[in-house]
């Protein structure tokens, strides 16, 4: 009985040192698993029992226990009944985690949007697509192609597969539980959807990026000289560490912060501008804040993603969510179904011009595929690229938009094409170069 007693102790003990060096990580764990199922039920209109089998089944995550109320459309999560994290749904703005400062029932703003239908085929209106054969493609080859993604899809973990030749559907593909009318997270793909604000303001001679960064604590210091151009090509040189496995300054201001605008904002300055390049989701959501600033009212900031790009191009789907103080999560939080993902795709493979609108001048696509110094020619300005041959068997002048766990919007001008793929896994185990060097082979 002694020994028992002893061992029991010793349990206790080593249970209790884990807690105690684990607690902060608890608040990560529970915060990210009560965000995410909040989102995939509310936003995805997912079954919460296929997101706890399939989408939060990976390490330390795992651990945490969720629970959903469909009838004040909220979910919370603990890890070991320690940690409870709270999300709740605001129409027009999504998810949001919230902290024990919140008010329940306090007032909110949402944007407006115009869902109205576009008379045109797909991508370009709302029609069914065109059902057309070309000449210069290799049926044969393509399927073999389009198959790749979902080979041992245990590994590679694809959801979705969209492909658009010259602005015409060529193929499309979804597995159990997802529909052409699922949206999907894009993370880190929200980041080109922000800098597309950006180029459309520029478009309107309301910004130019080269102008400093409008921060008022940077006035003083060395911080000064960053412009709007040195945060779009994460090259401020301000600290930040984009690290997912533990905490980390972006899961923090993701699972933590309810301003996220202000987490990079307050960082030192590691280095001075164009030095060194340094990938930051912190930076993303600074950029967003800058926006805010660009409008008059925060109504019109909310308004103005939805009414000069999002709606305009027919996205009707996505939908930017905000963090608790009504900022835009532009490093990370939007959402839109697979055709409209591709859409997207196709505004930057038409240079900026929609339904004989230009959106933003055929130039802002020269300047985001356009590779930022220390990138070695993987990065442009809030788009990825294969400048310098990641994927050698793809052409050099791809750009994509890239977020976590395998989101991809790949852009290949010189063979007209645009791929959407979505799922759980990102390269290597989702075979990027493979599955695109065989796609750009069947088109001769």
């Amino acid at each position: 009985m002694k020994w028992f007693k002893r061992i029991l102790l010793l349990l206790l003990v080593a249970v209790a040192i884990l807690v105690y060096f684990n607690y902060s990580k608890l608040n990560i764990i529970s915060g990210y698993a009560s965000k995410y199922m909040a989102s995939q039920v509310f936003v995805a209109n997912r079954q919460a029992e296929a997101v706890v089998a399939n989408d939060l089944k990976f390490p330390l995550i795992e651990l945490a226990e969720t629970a959903v109320d469909y009838e004040q459309k909220s979910a919370s999560a603990t890890v070991y009944g320690l940690m409870e994290r709270k999300t709740i749904y605001r129409e027009g703005l999504g998810c949001v985690l919230v902290n024990d400062d919140y008010k329940e029932g306090q007032p909110y703003l949402q944007p407006r949007r115009t869902l109205s239908k576009i008379e045109r085929p797909y991508p370009f209106g709302h029609l069914p697509p065109k059902d057309t054969l070309f000449p210069e493609i290799d049926y044969g080859q393509l399927q073999k192609a389009v198959a790749l993604p979902f080979t041992n899809n245990e590994v590679q973990k694809t959801r979705t597969l969209l492909v658009l030749y010259k602005g015409h559907l060529l193929h499309e593909k979804y597995v159990d539980g997802f529909t052409k009318d699922t949206p999907v997270l894009g993370w880190s793909m929200t980041k080109s959807v922000l800098a597309t604000l950006y180029g459309i303001l520029e478009h309107q001679k309301k910004i130019e990026v080269q102008w400093p960064a409008p921060i008022v604590e940077w006035k003083n210091d060395e911080r000064q000289y960053i412009t709007l151009d040195h945060l779009l090509r994460m090259q401020s040189g301000l600290a930040w560490e984009e690290d997912y496995s533990g905490i980390s300054d972006v899961t923090k201001m993701l699972f933590l912060d309810s301003d996220m605008t202000e987490a990079q904002k307050n960082k030192k300055a590691l280095a001075e501008p164009t030095e060194i390049w340094n990938y930051s989701s912190g930076t993303s959501n600074l950029l967003s804040g800058i926006l805010r600033m660009q409008f008059r009212t925060h109504q019109e900031y909310l308004d103005f993603p939805y009414e000069d790009l999002i709606d305009k191009i027919g996205m009707h789907s996505m939908l930017l969510e905000a963090d608790l103080e009504g900022n835009y999560v532009g490093s990370s939080y939007g959402w839109a179904n697979t055709r409209d993902w591709a859409r997207f795709g196709q505004l930057y493979l038409n240079n900026g011009q929609w339904n004989d609108e230009q959106l933003f001048a055929p130039e802002w696509v020269d300047y985001i595929t356009t590779p930022t110094e220390h990138s070695d020619g993987g990065y442009g300005a809030h788009f990825w690229l294969n400048a310098g041959g990641i994927y050698p068997d793809v052409p050099k002048d791809l750009f994509s938009c890239n977020g976590y766990q395998g989101q991809y919007v790949f852009i290949i001008p010189s063979k007209d094409l645009v791929i959407v793929r979505t799922g759980l896994a990102e390269d290597p185990d989702f075979d990027i170069n493979g599955f695109l060097g065989a796609l750009v082979k069947a088109i001769k």
